[in-house]
């Protein structure tokens, strides 16, 4: 399934539709590669393809888990070639007061790539999902210090709340 595409400074859509979507709007002069295709990754051997850019390698049992687990979304972005430029990943959750949001859980870019819109397209492509799945909004959690991030993020329509902690446990 191709969720989104991008030609030259012209457009990006679903191309199933033609419908010109958030990503559309925002990345329509921002994507400078020849071609780029989003796709949502739904095999092992598409969220393997996308290994040099996880942090670790892909571990199989998690890999089935996270494609089985329908509440999560792996979008990757592939030149014309079939390279992976880079993948976005989001997890939808529910509380029961507050109906269901996207958690955006990690972007990577590789880094020929970088600076040429992927990272915007992936994150508005995971956007236009989301709001496709009835999801209220999206969040995620950035480093103080990755202006790139907080850059991209911006330029996607994301806005910056009041400053909060993060408390981890690591088990």
């Amino acid at each position: 399934m191709i969720v989104a595409w991008a030609h030259g400074c012209k457009a990006i859509g679903h191309r199933s539709t033609g419908h010109r979507s958030l990503a559309a709007s925002l990345c329509w002069e921002r994507c400078s590669v020849c071609l780029v295709r989003i796709i949502e990754a739904t095999t092992v051997e598409q969220v393997e393809a996308a290994a040099p850019l996880y942090d670790d390698p892909p571990v199989r049992p998690a890999t089935n888990a996270f494609l089985a687990d329908p509440r999560h979304y792996l979008l990757v972005a592939l030149d014309d070639d079939g390279r992976t430029l880079g993948f976005i990943s989001g997890v939808e959750m529910t509380h029961p007061d507050k109906g269901t949001e996207m958690f955006l859980y990690e972007l990577a870019v590789a880094e020929h790539a970088r600076r040429q819109g992927i990272g915007l397209a992936l994150t508005a492509s995971l956007a236009d999902l989301a709001r496709s799945q009835g999801c209220y909004g999206m969040w995620v959690g950035v480093d103080t210090d990755n202006a790139a991030a907080h850059a991209t993020y911006r330029a996607a329509g994301g806005n910056k709340p009041e400053p909060c902690d993060v408390i981890t446990w690591t088990f």
